[in-house]
C-alpha cells in the first residue's frame, strides 16, 4: 500500500465514507449489549435486565475507560500514515498492543473483585452480578488488544477491514445468546437458560474468536502493512501514548461513568426502575455510535492533514465535522422524539416498565445534538494532541452537573423538583444538562486551538 497523504483528507465526501464504515463497525460491537438487553427483556426476565444493568455499568465503565486511554494510538498511526513514514507506523503499533496488555491487568483485576463498587447500590454481595463481572474479567484483555488493531485499520482508512470482523462477531453472538438463554429450542432437554450470565460468556467467546480473526488479518489483507512484528516496548513510546491517552481515558471515565453511574443509584428505586434505565441506557448507547463514528473519521482526516503539514486543511476537516454533526444530531433527536413508543416495545413485555422508559426517551432525543457536537469537537481536538483541558471540562460538566444534578432531581432532597423529575427521570435530565455545557465548552476550545 501507499503511505502517502491522501490529498481530499478535509472533504465532505471523504469524512462521510470513512465515518459510514466506521459506523457499521460500531453498531456491531454496541449491538452485544443491545442484544443483551433486547434478548432478556423479550424473554420477560425482569431480574436479568436488572442484573444486566449492574454487571453493565461497572463494565462498560470499565472497558471504555481502558480502551479509550489507548485512543491515543488513532491521532499517532494516522500522524504517521499522512507524513508517509510506515517505519514509525509499524512502532507505535507495537507499542500500542503492549499498552493494551499492560491496561488490562488492573481492568481484570477490577472485575475479579468489584465488591466496592457494587456496594454503592446495595449488591456487594450478589452473586448474578459478580458471576457475570467475572466472566466478563476473562474477555477483557482480548477485547483490548482488538482495540490496537482498530485503531490501525481506521488510521490507515481502511476500516472496512475491522467492519466485516465486527458484524461476523454480532452474529456469532447472537447465536451464542440465543443458545444459552434458551438451551431448550435448540434440543437441549434438561439444561436451563444461563440469563444474564449466559449472555457473559457469548460475550467472552466472542472477543478471542474476534482477536483471532484480528491476527489472521495481519497475514492476510494486512501483510503490506507488517505491522505485526516482534516488538519490545521503549519507555519514551509508551510515554507518548499514555501522555495523551490518560487525558483521554480520564474524558471518557467522566462521560461514561455519568451514564453507568445513574445505574448504581437508581439500584435502590427497585427492579422496575433500574430495567427501564437500563433499557434507556441501551438506545442511547446504540444511538451514540453514530455521531462516535462521525468523530473517529474526523479526527483520522484532521490528523492526516496534520501530518502532512497541511493546517488550514485540518481545521476545514474538524468544522466539516461539527457541521454533520449538528445535522445528524437533530435528524436522531427528531427519529426517537417520534417513535419511543415503538423502540420500548422491541425491548420489553412488561406493562410496568413500558411507561418508565418510554418517558426516559424524551429525555435521550433531547440531548442528541448536544452529544454529537461534544464527541465530535474531543475527537477533533486529540488529533491537535490537546485533551487534558477537555478532561477537566467533562469532569466538571458531567459529573458536578449531570450526575451530582440528576441526584438532587431524582431524589429531591429540597422537596422542590416536580414529581415527573424524579427518579430516573431526573439523572437523565441532569446529564443531558451536562452535555449541553460540554458541548458548548469544547466548541468554543476547538475554534481557538484550530485557529492557532
Amino acid at each position: 500500500m501507499s503511505f502517502a497523504p491522501r490529498r481530499h483528507g478535509g472533504t465532505l465526501g471523504a469524512l462521510l465514507r470513512l465515518a459510514g464504515a466506521v459506523f457499521v463497525g460500531q453498531i456491531a460491537v454496541i449491538g452485544f449489549g443491545v442484544a443483551d438487553t433486547a434478548m432478556l427483556g423479550r424473554s420477560a426476565d425482569t431480574a436479568g435486565l436488572a442484573t444486566l444493568a449492574l454487571g453493565q455499568a461497572i463494565y462498560i465503565t470499565l472497558y471504555v475507560t481502558l480502551a479509550e486511554s489507548m485512543q491515543a494510538l488513532l491521532p499517532v498511526l494516522a500522524r504517521a500514515h499522512g507524513e508517509a513514514n510506515p517505519g514509525r507506523l509499524r512502532a507505535m503499533f507495537g507499542e500500542g498492543l503492549w499498552l493494551a496488555a499492560a491496561l488490562s491487568l488492573p481492568g481484570v483485576a477490577l472485575l475479579l473483585w468489584p465488591q466496592p463498587l457494587l456496594a454503592l447500590g446495595g449488591h456487594a454481595d450478589d452473586a448474578r452480578v459478580l458471576g457475570y463481572l467475572r466472566v466478563q474479567a476473562l474477555a477483557l484483555p482480548a477485547a483490548l488488544l482488538f482495540r490496537a488493531h482498530v485503531a490501525l485499520a481506521q488510521s490507515i482508512a481502511r476500516p472496512l477491514l475491522v467492519t466485516v470482523l465486527q458484524l461476523g462477531a454480532l452474529l456469532v453472538k447472537l447465536a451464542l445468546n440465543a443458545l444459552l438463554l434458551d438451551p431448550g429450542a435448540f434440543g437441549l432437554r434438561g439444561f436451563h437458560g444461563l440469563g444474564a450470565l449466559g449472555c457473559a460468556i457469548a460475550t467472552c467467546a466472542t472477543q478471542w474468536l474476534l482477536l483471532g480473526a484480528a491476527v489472521l488479518q495481519h497475514r492476510g489483507p494486512l501483510r503490506d502493512v507488517a505491522a505485526l512484528r516482534r516488538h519490545l516496548p521503549s519507555l519514551s513510546g509508551q510515554w507518548e501514548l499514555l501522555r495523551l491517552g490518560l487525558p483521554i481515558g480520564a474524558a471518557v471515565l467522566f462521560e461514561v461513568s455519568s451514564f453507568t453511574g445513574m445505574a448504581l443509584f437508581i439500584a435502590h428505586l427497585g427492579q422496575r426502575a433500574l430495567a427501564a434505565h437500563q433499557i434507556a441506557a441501551s438506545l442511547a448507547s446504540m444511538l451514540y455510535m453514530a455521531p462516535l463514528s462521525l468523530a473517529i473519521a474526523s479526527s483520522t482526516l484532521v490528523a492526516q492533514r496534520l501530518g502532512a503539514g497541511d493546517h488550514a486543511g485540518a481545521r476545514h476537516a474538524a468544522l466539516r465535522g461539527v457541521a454533520a454533526a449538528i445535522a445528524l444530531g437533530l435528524l436522531l433527536t427528531a427519529l426517537v422524539g417520534g417513535a419511543r413508543g415503538a423502540i420500548v416495545a422491541l425491548y420489553t413485555d412488561d406493562a410496568a416498565v413500558r411507561p418508565i422508559a418510554r418517558h426516559l426517551l424524551l429525555f435521550i432525543a433531547a440531548y442528541q445534538t448536544f452529544d454529537a457536537v461534544q464527541v465530535c469537537c474531543a475527537f477533533a481536538l486529540r488529533a491537535w494532541h490537546v485533551a487534558l483541558l477537555p478532561s477537566a471540562l467533562y469532569a466538571l460538566a458531567l459529573w458536578g452537573g449531570g450526575l451530582g444534578g440528576g441526584y438532587l432531581l431524582a431524589f429531591d432532597p429540597l422537596h422542590r423538583v416536580p414529581a415527573t423529575l424524579h427518579g430516573p427521570a431526573g439523572f437523565w435530565l441532569g446529564n443531558g444538562c451536562g452535555l449541553a455545557l460540554t458541548a458548548l465548552s469544547l466548541l468554543w476550545l476547538l475554534h481557538r486551538v484550530s485557529r492557532r
